[in-house]
């Protein structure tokens, strides 16, 4: 593992150091610091809109997209100077947010898929921000099924026509287009009768019904599709060989929230250093001290883990298994951390908003975290990767595998 920059990687740091310095918006660059898992916002200004701007400022100078080819949008750079633009653009990094699905998951499929003619007509307006992509793949009746989704599309004449509901859609409310899953065969098993496509979202027949959380806000979506016509030309990958599509789909996505999913623990060790227990730095108490601990060794080895995928990108080798590792434990560890800064606030942790103990950040941090566990893998799903695919250990019975979809029993059918 080598941590030191190649000379071309540190001219390449300095002049992204450069660039950003002069032309972030750091207006919000305090807010942007704040902010944490669960509570991304500016207090005068649209998230979206400031975010858009910011990437079509980077998309304008040759800095969105990175590694994207140059006629798609993006700079046609190395992967290694993709990480290093993440990490010099800081806190206006949480600004990609609104478009991780996009660039780090829909593009590579359009990528990957699409024809010709529409690489070049989607992906710059995707780069640059102008245009915001969602991923529908998740269903009601499917859980971490993906392959289980009932989602129809028929055949008429040079279209589909789609019937069916998505669940969870992530950003399904402020996006332009979708890379959508559906089921093309029900009379094979689950896995062949699947067929990707993409659609723009403001379509005839498609619903789209923000779904509240605990915390108040509406990061997920219902999505509903009636008798929407999507051409064939939009049809990705062959029919019935949508799985092997969404493949691609997933092991981008796994790396990029995987790459990136928070802790927590830079918060709650400066939080411990403020807050005062029994007329004392709650650090010096040992009990905190010994919590403080054990998260700091965790956060380090994710930390080193990402260093050697990082190392891996710099010698121009692909990563392992450690983004999905990654994700696997600082999911749970961002909820531990969390629940244990309410603990330490007693009475006042149960506030929430702008009066309560730093303006509620732990606690918009608790209540979002569960999604975390669950989005691009829940943590059951991302074990049974890492056993099966890493360790080489047997896989789960998996009695419906060979089954017809329309054979296999379901509530109310067997």
């Amino acid at each position: 593992m080598n941590f030191d920059d190649t000379p071309q990687e540190a001219a390449f740091r300095a002049e992204a150091r450069a660039w950003i310095a002069a032309h972030a918006p750091k207006q919000y660059e305090d807010e942007l610091r704040a902010s944490s898992l669960g509570r991304t916002a500016l207090k005068n200004a649209s998230i979206l809109d400031v975010a858009k701007a910011w990437q079509k400022k980077k998309a304008e100078a040759g800095w969105a997209c990175l590694h994207w080819p140059k006629e798609y949008g993006g700079r046609g750079s190395s992967p290694i100077e993709r990480v290093i633009w993440q990490q010099e653009e800081g806190p206006y990094g949480k600004l990609s947010g609104m478009f991780i699905i996009g660039h780090g998951m829909c593009g590579p499929t359009m990528m990957a898929y699409a024809s010709e003619a529409h690489k070049r007509q989607y992906l710059p307006p995707l780069a640059s921000g102008e245009k915001v992509w969602c991923q529908l793949f998740s269903e009601p009746a499917g859980g971490s099924d993906v392959a289980g989704l009932r989602t129809r599309a028929e055949k008429r004449g040079d279209d589909w026509v789609i019937n069916g509901q998505k669940i969870w859609t992530s950003g399904a409310h402020y996006s332009d287009y979708g890379i959508l899953l559906t089921r093309t065969d029900p009379t094979v098993p689950k896995h062949k009768g699947l067929t990707m496509f993409f659609l723009d979202m403001k379509s005839p027949g498609v619903e789209v019904r923000p779904i509240k959380q605990a915390s108040g806000h509406s990061d997920f979506n219902e999505v509903y599709f009636t008798d929407v016509v999507i051409p064939d030309s939009q049809r990705l990958g062959a029919v019935n060989d949508g799985w092997n599509v969404a493949l691609t789909t997933l092991m981008n996505e796994r790396m990029s929230i995987g790459a990136g999913v928070a802790t927590g623990f830079p918060e709650l060790f400066d939080f411990c250093s403020n807050l005062m227990l029994d007329d004392r730095p709650a650090i010096e108490d040992r009990n905190v001290r010994s919590k403080l601990a054990s998260w700091a060794v965790k956060a380090s080895g994710l930390k080193y883990t990402s260093m050697r995928a990082i190392s891996a990108l710099s010698k121009g080798e692909r990563p392992g298994p450690e983004n999905s590792i990654g994700k696997l434990v600082a999911g749970p560890m961002i909820q531990d951390v969390a629940t244990y800064a309410l603990d330490l606030q007693g009475a006042a942790g149960v506030l929430s908003g702008p009066e309560a103990e730093l303006a509620g950040k732990f606690q918009a941090m608790l209540l979002r975290a569960p999604g975390t566990r669950v989005e691009g893998g829940t943590d059951e799903i991302m074990r049974n990767i890492i056993a099966e695919r890493v360790l080489g250990l047997p896989g789960d019975i998996r009695v419906d595998k060979d089954l017809p979809f329309n054979q296999v029993p379901t509530k109310g059918r067997s």
